[in-house]
């Protein structure tokens, strides 16, 4: 991003005119023109870094030459590590809910619950991931020691699949035993190994959700000319690999299970993320790496503390010096460039007011550079996007568990084709998979003559494009549950809702998976290109772990909503909603209120994109103010 730096006045540091005794007039100016620069400041993070997104080998040396490293080519080493993660991700997601049921002999409802909980926990200990990486490990080590941790958990997952001491018996335990409950439970110790592999597996994801799509986005030049537009391809290709790798998953895995059992079906989740381990070592050579900026959460804590302390000073006090910046081009956090002051979180601003008092030496904790106030009010900027997409993985979540049950009443038959059950949530991928191949040639030249954005459309555009699409989605759910229970009861199935009515095809399902798909190709990927773009440089792997975050609070959103609704729905003459006989259950009635809780999302969306300003812009509009205001401000003496 092209900050312009404000600078003082040449000769060394100057008080500006309006600070010396015109206060009204101080007032009305823009707090951007009083940046000081000192040369005897000594931060807590060592000297500054000239050029502080300069690319470095995995030593911490400058590249000397960087067409020999980086690119598409590295990229593509880094696309098998995020696709593994994902066929694991998904692969479990579908598959462990049927295991825990027709395994472990636990009831759909807690074993929904437990998955949820797993999806949730491994996209919210994204923000762990996110900080190691951007504080101490760096994007490269980070990566390496959490997929090795997630392939521990999935081997734990797989002995747990085959070695018989670790479910419960199986003899006698036919369909009627299992809906009637009269089968052997886990043993609450076989629980508690499973629950521990799966939480294991679950946070070895912590390191890779946040870091690969950063790290893969490295590896381009930022001052290439073309930098832009490989960004953009780049979050695409990145999304089609976890499409892919959720196809693998939802096809693959699921005839392996089918044919082999789930030890073989696991295990091939396993070897696949063993495999791309090996495939993202063996780029080492070719990566470009970004140094670690030291811990974000203390120079955000220095940030808050700074102001508090200064919370009584005044813009305008004789006192005040101006507000704080390292001299030249360099910048006090290692790994970032100098960030422009805006006038956002004014209240933040008081971090950097340099007084008389504070000396030549003052305490970090007492002033901070405008470069670091300026992280912190950008990491709360961004805060409502990504928050706006929680309740699209609330749907996202609820479609991989209760769409399911839907299946199951189903005909799935293609002809003379049966597809398994868990082979329904496909077909969101390969929606995903065809307009990602059709986007560049078909959405981009067409929605180019609308908006007139070289890209199509902004990032913010496109994910609203994909709320408005999931509204769609949900609401296409609720009218089509509403028929098929409809029809289940006037057939005769409402105590069946294991048995498949064979006059109603489940491919009814796929105009929601489809729509779900779209949703999910713009939401999602503009999601993450707009982090990427807009987080500070220090801090792109937390940007990055915001979308994960996001997705986790879904996750966990989901399971407290089902638990509230089969609390409140539930009484003595009627089940719940969520009932696990779906056909007595009213899961119509609670896809409608997804589609109300995702209209009011649409709209709280709406607001906060049409708030937001760009970094791009807003950059560029506060160095034109400056400039503008320098050439007024007359000089002193």
């Amino acid at each position: 991003m092209g900050t312009g730096e404000i600078k003082s006045p040449e000769g060394g540091v100057m008080t500006p005119a309006c600070l010396d005794g015109n206060p009204d007039s101080n007032q009305r100016k823009k707090l951007g023109l009083y940046f000081i620069e000192s040369d005897d400041r000594r931060t807590a993070f060592g000297r500054g870094y000239t050029g502080g997104t300069t690319p470095v080998n995995i030593h911490g040396k400058p590249i000397a030459d960087l067409s020999k490293t980086g690119g598409w080519f590295a990229a593509f080493f880094i696309f098998g590590n995020e696709m593994a993660e994902r066929m694991a991700y998904f692969g479990l997601s579908v598959n462990m809910v049927a295991f825990m049921f027709y395994v472990m002999h636990r009831p759909f409802s807690s074993s929904s619950n437990a998955v949820n909980n797993f999806l949730g926990i491994s996209q919210a200990s994204s923000v762990l991931g996110g900080f190691l990486a951007d504080a101490y490990l760096g994007r490269y080590w980070t990566i390496a020691i959490f997929t090795t941790i997630y392939l521990v958990g999935l081997t734990g997952i797989t002995l747990c699949a085959t070695m018989h001491i670790l479910v419960p018996n199986q003899d006698q335990c036919s369909e009627l035993a299992l809906l009637l409950g009269n089968c052997e439970p886990a043993k609450p110790w076989q629980m508690l190994y499973l629950y521990t592999v799966l939480y294991i597996t679950g946070f070895g994801a912590a390191g890779i959700r946040p870091c690969v799509s950063s790290f893969g986005a490295d590896q381009f030049d930022e001052r290439s000319r073309d930098y832009k537009s490989h960004l953009d391809r780049f979050f695409n290709f990145f999304y089609l690999s976890v499409t892919i790798g959720a196809i693998i998953a939802f096809t693959a895995v699921v005839y392996v299970q089918m044919k082999l059992g789930w030890g073989f079906a696991f295990g091939s989740l396993a070897l696949a993320m063993g495999i791309s381990n090996m495939v993202f070592f063996l780029g080492t050579p070719l990566y470009r790496h970004r140094l670690p900026g030291g811990s974000p959460l203390t120079r955000v804590a220095q940030v808050l503390v700074a102001a508090y302390k200064k919370r009584n000073a005044e813009f305008s006090s004789s006192e005040l010096i101006g507000l704080y910046e390292v001299p030249g081009k360099q910048s006090a956090v290692k790994g970032s460039g100098k960030i422009a002051h805006t006038n956002d979180f004014r209240c933040l601003d008081k971090a950097a007011l340099q007084l008389k008092e504070d000396g030549v030496d003052p305490s970090p904790w007492r002033l901070c550079t405008v470069t670091q106030v300026e992280e912190v009010k950008i990491l709360l900027k961004l805060i409502p996007i990504p928050a706006c997409t929680i309740m699209l993985s609330v749907v996202l979540t609820e479609y991989l568990t209760l769409s399911v049950q839907q299946a199951f009443t189903l005909n799935t038959h293609m002809g003379k084709l049966k597809l398994p059950v868990t082979c329904m949530p496909v077909f969101p991928g390969l929606s995903i998979f065809l307009i990602l191949s059709l986007y560049y040639s078909t959405f981009v030249p067409l929605s180019r003559r609308i908006t007139g954005h070289p890209h199509g459309a902004s990032q913010l555009q496109r994910m609203g494009i994909g709320l408005a699409v999931s509204i769609l989605s949900v609401a296409w759910a609720a009218i089509f549950e509403m028929y098929r229970r409809n029809y289940a009861i006037e057939h005769g199935y409402e105590s069946s809702f294991l048995s498949a009515m064979p006059n109603l095809s489940a491919f009814w399902l796929l105009i929601q998976y489809c729509l779900i798909g779209i949703a999910e190709v713009f939401c999602i990927v503009g999601l993450l290109e707009f982090l990427y773009e807009e987080a500070p440089d220090a801090m792109k792997s937390i940007g990055s772990a915001y979308a994960a975050l996001a997705g986790g609070l879904g996750c966990f959103a989901a399971s407290i909503l089902n638990s509230i609704i089969k609390s409140v729905t539930r009484s003595s003459e009627k089940p719940s909603w969520l009932s696990q006989n779906i056909n007595t259950g009213r899961f119509d009635y609670f896809y409608w209120l997804l589609t109300v809780l995702s209209l009011i999302n649409f709209g709280v969306f709406l607001y906060c994109a049409h708030r937001y300003k760009y970094r791009t812009e807003q950059g560029v509009k506060t160095e034109k103010q400056a400039l503008t205001n320098i050439k007024e401000q007359p000089l002193s003496g």
